[in-house]
């Protein structure tokens, strides 16, 4: 079974209006609520490619009950861990011209809860991976994710990272399966410049020695690498007209994986990745994934 963990869960609601004025009232055209947190989206798009994964997370107040209801409406497991405070939401706003992302912080998490996480973990009885996505809330530190990555290895539980922190490079000590950076975190955090293929395979094979077993680099709209160690490919992204890029990395890690877990075939495995991150760049939130195949010829792979 596949379990997904976001400790910084969120409602995203997407607005779109005319190109935006100051001092004036801006009315807008609709707006759109999702259902989110990057280890939900994650879920969301393996549950679309009909490979069940179970929600873990941290949710609060009015907003966390609305996704936690949500989510159990689409057949989704999702084992909640509950504060107080409400769980945030964050805004997205597309004028036409310009795309907004106004991002909050989340709810203060006290210990109680983030004990509730690590007990949760631990009880898991058929969990084969863990994929952690997103970041922080507040009252939260970066040692909690070693914890979690302690208790996995206890259980043979292989992990799927995907978080932005500095403390990335101190996990990967715990060796996990794949990591999912784009190429601003790995020079945030690493240090490594990725503008070309040459970069890339640098990064890459740094990102081993430091412990990581796969590796996932995302470019945005460039497209992305992938190094299992051995061998190293990239994949072009469809050209598409950008609606919000909020989501689409959540939904490439989806994608992936639901073929690379299962076949451990890369080059489709790559296109799928990509297509479904171009499909969700031009939707609102997820959207409904219905372009996939048709963006599919538009995605190219070459081993480097």
């Amino acid at each position: 079974m596949i379990y997904t963990l976001t400790l910084n869960t969120a409602i995203d609601m997407n607005i779109f209006s005319d190109p935006l004025l100051p001092n004036v009232v801006n009315r807008t055209h609709h707006t759109e609520y999702c259902p989110n947190g990057k280890g939900v989206n994650v879920a969301l798009v393996l549950n679309h490619f009909q490979q069940p994964a179970h929600i873990l997370g941290i949710f609060g107040g009015f907003t966390g009950r609305y996704i936690v209801e949500a989510l159990r409406n689409k057949k989704i497991g999702v084992s909640p861990a509950w504060v107080d405070e409400p769980t945030r939401i964050n805004i997205f706003i597309n004028d036409g011209q310009q795309e907004y992302k106004l991002v909050n912080p989340g709810a203060f998490i006290p210990d109680d809860c983030k004990q509730q996480v690590l007990n949760e973990i631990s009880r898991l009885t058929d969990a084969e991976y863990l994929i952690i996505s997103g970041s922080l809330p507040q009252g939260i530190e970066s040692n909690l994710y070693a914890e979690i990555m302690q208790i996995c290895q206890q259980k043979a539980i292989a992990v799927v990272l995907d978080i932005s922190h500095s403390a990335l490079r101190q996990l990967l000590e715990f060796k996990p399966l794949l990591i999912k950076p784009n190429d601003e975190e790995v020079y945030a955090i690493f240090g490594l410049a990725v503008t070309n293929d040459v970069q890339a395979k640098n990064a890459l094979r740094e990102l081993h020695a430091l412990g990581a077993q796969n590796v996932l680099l995302t470019l945005g709209a460039k497209g992305m690498y992938f190094s299992n160690g051995v061998d190293c490919w990239f994949c072009s992204a469809p050209t598409i007209e950008l609606v919000s890029s909020a989501c689409a990395g959540d939904a490439s890690l989806a994608a992936f994986l639901s073929h690379w877990l299962t076949t451990g075939e890369v080059e489709y495995a790559l296109s799928l990745a990509s297509a479904t991150g171009a499909d969700v760049a031009g939707s609102a939130g997820l959207g409904q994934l219905a372009n996939i195949e048709t963006l599919l010829p538009h995605t190219q792979v070459r081993k480097l």
